[in-house]
């Protein structure tokens, strides 16, 4: 193979490692992430010695934690992610101080010089987004409260990495860091990042979408594979030409896509190439443990990583538990932020011997390197021995519907909503399957009888174990609006022969869903919100016809303004207008239905004085 040339040896020896050594690892349990690590130990210089460039490995892979970010920014609507900010600068900010404090008391106190402990702290105090996500996703954790904060801090994390290395130069002192810049230089750079960022910002919202339309028209689905790949790769590369993390820069740009038609499209094309760099990633991290160091100093290599992660363990859970998460997710959110991470690569070597000697240096990734090894190991270990033991709390330990389901009617989401409908339902002798994924909802209904099967119905392999492929009705009602929208545009993408009936949380959820082409639609509070107003009627004196009548009124008006609002949500100057002038209209309407009330009213009374006066004339006698 010596004339073979350096692409095709590469790739036969990863795509070698990764399928003999993966398969194997999940078979025993381990987990996918542990089986790339053990190859890349096997293949990298201190196992067989197949491949000696690790770092040139190492910064191609982490393409996969670039694409990895951006897929996740195509789950977050910029509306979403902005309700997450006080957890990302909030819980982030606390978790990287926290951490990074007591790591430098820890390394100061141990005797290790200042600026060494520092750095030696800021770049532990990091976690593995890589790691961290990827268990996330497996385990279905991320749209969880723990899921949630782990996301909010690995992406601070991602922001806090910029000032972190902003400030090497500076503890290098002023002899290393070479010429001074000057305060014009310095403005230029801060004026090229802004720059960077409103074109990524202003082009995601101005060209992108008619961009990918203009791609997705020409039926090649491979051109628009290329143009979802160039999207990301041009984003890393703006980021990385100011300095910025490119992993950021593709998080933003999914965010700016995750409310476009073609978000669905982005996902399928991008998601075997971050699979596959995911797993290049985690082979280049196993190849670069530096076995030398531990043979060397396998004392205080044990020390150091153990350590840290004990140093992390503790201040995360306690920061953890401030946060109010629940204490069965935080043994699993906890292990996975004491981890190292790989953007503490990026730090030690960039600190240069000035800040760091070299010895220091290859420690320091050593550790690094092998608590990300040690992480999914001692998540294994986590999950024999100390979830099972509350496992009736922990909504992971539930199993999933596994077996195939053929009842017509799917409902998914089942509470007190969805419990009225398959109540109903069930009355009648129908089979139905019900999906909920809130495990205290599955054990509970499951107590007193029903059969409900616990799963997230945002999730296709799921759906179509439920059944979907044959269902002739499905019925959305679940509480989250996202998850209705997504399990939604999962039916009409997959199992169109299905027809939804979805529950709507609001106004703005049902323009939403009209959008999607859902015709039965059902406003979780109109019709009850309808009798209520028609009973307060009654109580205050109303006969129970004209309170019915009125109601009635009320409703046919309201859902003829929500028809007459609808092509103008989106335009909200528009939509108030509308929204006022037909409010006017009505309230002008029943006033005159009120004055015509009252007149006719007193005419009857007239009417019926005049009756009784003749009566009595007549000397009949007089009714009532």
């Amino acid at each position: 193979m010596e004339h073979a040339p350096a692409w095709l040896t590469s790739s036969l020896i990863y795509l070698s490692a990764a399928v003999l050594v993966v398969p194997l690892s999940k078979a025993l349990g381990l987990g996918s992430i542990i089986g790339y690590l053990v190859a890349g130990i096997a293949i990298g210089p201190w196992g067989l010695g197949l491949v000696s460039s690790v770092e040139e490995v190492l910064h191609f892979a982490e393409f996969g934690v670039v694409l990895m970010l951006f897929l996740v920014g195509l789950e977050l609507e910029p509306k979403r992610l902005w309700n997450l900010r006080r957890p990302i600068f909030g819980w982030g900010s606390a978790q990287v101080l926290a951490c990074a404090a007591v790591l430098f008391a820890a390394g100061f106190a141990a005797g290790a010089a200042w600026r060494v402990a520092l750095v030696a702290a800021l770049g532990l105090a990091l976690s593995s987004t890589a790691i961290a996500l990827q268990v996330f996703g497996e385990r279905n954790l991320l749209k969880t409260p723990s899921g949630q904060a782990g996301f909010s801090i690995l992406l601070f994390q991602d922001v806090a990495a910029i000032p972190i290395l902003a400030l090497l130069p500076l503890l290098a002192g002023a002899s290393a860091a070479g010429p001074a810049i000057s305060g014009l230089e310095r403005t230029f750079e801060g004026l090229k990042i802004v720059g960077v960022i409103a074109v990524i910002i202003l082009g995601g919202r101005l060209a992108l979408r008619p961009l990918l339309r203009w791609i997705a028209r020409s039926n090649t689905p491979e051109i628009f594979t290329a143009a979802a790949l160039l999207l990301v790769v041009a984003i890393a590369a703006l980021m990385q030409f100011v300095g910025l993390s490119m992993a950021l820069g593709a998080f933003l740009a999914g965010v700016l896509l995750a409310e476009s038609e073609y978000r669905r499209e982005l996902e399928t094309d991008i998601e075997p190439f971050k699979g596959l760099l995911l797993g290049l990633f985690f082979i280049a991290v196993g190849m670069s443990i530096d076995f030398g160091v531990l043979i060397a100093s396998p004392g205080l290599m044990a020390a150091l990583v153990v350590g840290f992660m004990v140093i992390k363990l503790v201040v995360i859970y306690a920061l953890a538990k401030a946060m109010g998460i629940a204490y069965q997710e935080r043994p699993v959110f906890t292990l996975l932020l004491a981890q190292g991470g790989e953007f503490a690569f990026v730090v030690f070597q960039s600190a240069g011997p000035e800040v760091l000697p070299p010895e220091i240096t290859s420690l320091l990734i050593g550790a690094v390197a092998l608590s990300m090894l040690l992480s999914p190991l001692l998540l294994v270990l986590l999950d024999k021995y100390v979830l099972p033991r509350y496992s009736h709390l922990s909504a992971t330990q539930l199993e999933e519907i596994s077996e195939q389901q053929d009842a017509k009617v799917l409902i998914c989401g089942f509470g007190r909503y969805g419990q009225i409908v398959g109540r109903m339902l069930m009355s009648q002798g129908l089979r139905v399957t019900v999906l909920d994924h809130d495990a205290d909802t599955v054990e509970g209904l499951r107590q007193f009888g029903f059969r409900v099967f616990y799963g997230d119905a945002t999730r296709l392999d799921l759906l179509r174990t439920a059944g979907a492929a044959t269902a002739k009705a499905v019925v959305v009602a679940v509480d989250d609006v996202e998850q209705s929208l997504e399990i939604v545009d999962l039916f009409r993408e997959n199992f169109p022969q299905a027809r939804i009936i979805a529950r709507a949380r609001n106004v703005a959820h049902l323009f939403q869903l009209r959008d999607r082409g859902v015709v039965h639609i059902e406003r979780e509070l109109f019709e009850s919100s309808l009798r209520t107003a028609r009973s307060a009627l009654e109580a205050l004196g109303w006969p129970a016809a004209e309170a019915r009548e009125t109601s009635m009124r009320f409703r046919q008006r309201n859902l003829k303004l929500t028809d007459e609002i609808y092509p103008h949500y989106k335009d909200r100057a528009k939509l108030i207008a509308v929204n006022k002038e037909g409010r006017q209209q009505f309230e002008e309407q029943m006033a005159r239905e009120r004055e015509e009330r009252r007149l006719r009213a007193g005419r009857d009374w007239d009417r019926f004085e005049e009756e009784k006066e003749e009566k009595k004339r007549n000397g009949e006698p007089a009714d009532g």
